[in-house]
């Protein structure tokens, strides 16, 4: 299977679910093609073929049903193209989203012979895409068939059949090529089938309605497939276009999308951060929110990272840049977020399924309905074939299996923009059906790095056994090291100078300090030096058993004092485990630390702790959770957790956009909030809520229109409503999901 490849192509003009499906049935059929995954709400095909397949032939093929496509075209998320001026007649509004090598196979994509298909582009003005004049000149055609029949009532049939032929010979011209395709019942195909027989049975004036109600319904759909498609890929707007880039001593302003990795760029107050980098100059407070949905600027300076997209607060920076515009965060998580859409949960895969034996049905109830009242009990066969006409609208299955890809693409998007990415709907599905999560400790439910939590005078001051520690390690790379460094920054300490610096292996750092000879180290390493006394030791005890590090120093043969460090908890961390606790999820922390911190750090979290553990250990214990009946989730940090990771039902990858984060697990949380895990699940249990409602708000539709139609209640227009409006209904209640999670 290696020598199979898998090509993206951009398709433009997709907002309903046969699009889909007829696209994806279309392409399935060609040579060389082993696999298929439309995603409507991304706009977005892909295809995996034997590397001689020819690619231009599957573009044809998408082409031929009437939809704009480009293969290798860009992404959202991937390298921006130039703009693209669009005039008043232009039929390619989307083409700026594409690569600009390309623009000449969209043009041509758009001009082929049967362009007739009016699923256009559904940004912009709704009346300036092709959909939106054909449905003007539908109803426009209609309202001069019903100022026509008013006045010559004579020839009113036929101005409501010319009326009809102008919104169906598009929509007759797909249903024929979907059915070469091997579509046979497309929704246009039932829709014409309806409406042709509406004017056999001399029912023309409502055939005319029914097309017009359907263009309708139709343009709606696109509007809110476009609103769905939108919320993700506005995140590529907040990358600024321009950078101001530094070049010999000289700034410039160019493409932020040119700037290459190392490039330094110059970051004024204010402006948006062009790429991802590194400061290598300045200090400002950082606004994430446009990216991670944090409401606090977060306060950065030398060394720290910086994401695209956010802004830069009250000071200029100097930033090194780490990331093409192809690979930075937001490329990464639009990109990823795509990919998702286009992976089918369990419950989408499952209404495809029911939808390919449901519509043939549907067609053949439509024809016993209009056969057998008038063959076996003398019924009226105008009547019963309208009634089976009507039955043949209704059933359309458009609105059924839109209901789980609306509900989960807007759920994906709406995750995004908090910083949370879940790899697909059934990731999606997943996180809702978690009943014990198992964390790691070291930077997912502790920050990842010590602080110092105690300074201890024994015969100096506190503030002088920090000064003359910090001046120790002055220049360490040491963690511990920066901890105490931190510390005595915090506090405005002035650091004097150390000389003759020497770490003693593994024991500790020693130098001269303002002429005095200092040491810092292990309790171990000092009681080698000074005897400690019955005091000392017991105060190390009781910080050690609080899961602290203990540095003792000793200056010219006396311990002055000792400083206690400890990798606190994130400071979310305790609210986070509770709101899982209050939605009912077993918590347990997994941890290679020794047992003693462990528990330390449990007991103020409140959480089970399993300490001392190997990699294959925390795999063996998700194994024995899963035995138990609980569909577990890991969250870690996506290295020494993988295999944990991998057993767990859901793997969820803590960490700050970096690749392991995006790419080990099944989730991420990038942004390094636990309380986020609860706001995951949460998600997806309001997803799957939203999906029942637009199950039970499609098929419901259509059996309240299915039984009023056979009692001869309701006709041939209110049945193309319930299948329009069911679906313009359940995409807009999807589309719920897109509101900020708090």
């Amino acid at each position: 299977m290696s020598d199979v490849k898998e090509t993206r192509f951009r398709v433009e003009g997709m907002d309903c679910a046969s699009c889909a499906s007829k696209i994806d049935t279309a392409v399935r059929r060609m040579p060389g093609v082993s696999d298929v995954s439309v995603s409507v709400t991304a706009g977005t095909m892909r295809v995996q073929h034997d590397p001689s397949s020819d690619l231009d032939a599957i573009r044809r093929k998408v082409s031929g049903l009437g939809y704009v496509v480009t293969p290798g075209a860009a992404l959202a998320g991937d390298k921006p193209a130039p703009e693209h001026a669009h005039g008043p007649n232009c039929d390619h509004a989307h083409a700026h989203d594409h690569d600009h090598g390309h623009s000449h196979d969209v043009k041509a994509a758009a001009m082929e012979g049967l362009h007739g298909h009016d699923h256009g582009p559904s940004e912009g003005p709704w009346w300036k895409g092709k959909k939106g004049r054909l449905t003007i000149l539908a109803g426009g055609a209609l309202v001069v068939a019903y100022g026509i029949g008013h006045l010559f009532p004579a020839i009113a049939s036929y101005a409501f059949l010319i009326a009809m032929i102008v919104g169906l010979v598009p929509i007759g011209r797909r249903a024929i090529m979907a059915a070469l395709a091997g579509t046979p019942f497309s929704i246009e195909m039932l829709m014409t089938i309806a409406a042709i027989g509406a004017v056999a049975i001399n029912a023309t004036e409502e055939a005319a309605m029914v097309v017009f109600l359907f263009l309708v319904g139709e343009l709606l759909e696109g509007v809110a497939a476009g609103k769905a498609r939108d919320s993700i890929r506005s995140l590529s707007t907040l990358v600024p276009k321009t950078a101001l880039l530094e070049e010999d001593g000289r700034t410039k302003e160019v493409p932020a999308e040119s700037l290459p990795v190392g490039a330094v760029i110059l970051v004024r107050p204010g402006d948006r951060i062009s790429a991802d980098g590194t400061i290598i100059e300045g200090e400002s407070a950082i606004d994430e929110a446009p990216v991670t949905g944090e409401s606090t600027p977060v306060r950065k300076e030398a060394g720290d990272a910086v994401f695209a997209g956010t802004v830069n607060g009250d000071a200029a920076l100097r930033i090194r840049v780490t990331a093409a515009a192809a690979d930075n965060t937001i490329a990464r998580v639009i990109k990823l977020v795509e990919e998702a859409q286009e992976s089918k949960a369990p419950t989408e895969r499952f209404i495809d399924r029911f939808s390919k034996y449901y519509t043939p049905g549907v067609v053949v109830v439509a024809a016993l309905v209009a056969i057998i009242p008038p063959l076996a009990f003398g019924g009226i066969w105008s009547e019963w074939v309208y009634k089976g006409l009507a039955v043949l609208l209704i059933g359309c299955p458009c609105a059924l299996v839109i209901s789980t890809p609306a509900a989960i693409a807007a759920a994906l998007s709406a995750g995004a923009r908090r910083g949370l990415l879940m790899k697909g709907g059934a990731v999606l599905e997943g996180l809702g059906k978690l009943t014990a999560i198992a964390f790691d400790k070291t930077g997912t439910l502790t920050e990842g790095k010590p602080v110092v939590t105690d300074v201890v005078a024994f015969s100096s001051p506190a503030e002088e056994v920090l000064r003359l520690a910090a001046a120790l390690e002055a220049g360490s790379s040491h963690p511990l090291a920066l901890a105490i460094l931190a510390k005595a920054a915090e506090d405005g300490i002035v650091l004097p100078i150390a000389t003759g610096s020497h770490a003693l292996g593994g024991k500790g750092v020693a130098a001269t300090v303002e002429g005095r000879d200092v040491f810092l180290g292990s309790p171990k390493a000092a009681a080698e030096r000074v005897a400690l006394s019955a005091e000392v030791q017991a105060a190390t005890t009781a910080l050690n058993d609080h899961g602290k590090t203990v540095s003792m120093l000793i200056v010219d043969g006396v311990l002055a004092g000792a400083i206690a460090m400890r990798d606190e908890p994130r400071a979310d961390a305790a609210a986070g485990l509770k709101a899982l606790k209050d939605l009912g999820i077993k918590t347990i922390m997994l941890t290679g630390d020794n047992a003693r911190t462990a528990r330390a750090v449990g007991s103020q979290l409140g959480i089970e702790v399993r300490a001392e553990l190997m990699p294959e250990d925390k795999q063996r214990i998700v194994g024995e959770l899963q035995r138990e009946g609980f569909v577990v989730g890991k969250i870690g940090d996506g290295i020494n957790d993988a295999p944990a990771l991998a057993a767990a039902d859901v793997g969820i990858a803590m960490g700050g956009g970096t690749d392991v984060a995006l790419e080990t697990a099944d989730a991420a949380i990038l942004h390094g909030r636990v309380a986020d895990v609860a706001l995951m699940t949460d998600l997806s249990k309001r997803t799957m809520r939203n999906i029942v409602e637009n199950i039970v708000l499609s098929l419901g539709l259509k059996g309240v229109f299915l039984v009023t139609t056979i009692v001869g209640i309701t006709g041939l227009w209110p049945a193309i409503l319930a299948d329009t409006g069911a679906t313009v209904l359940v995409t807009l209640n999807a589309l719920r999901l897109l509101r900020p999670i708090k």
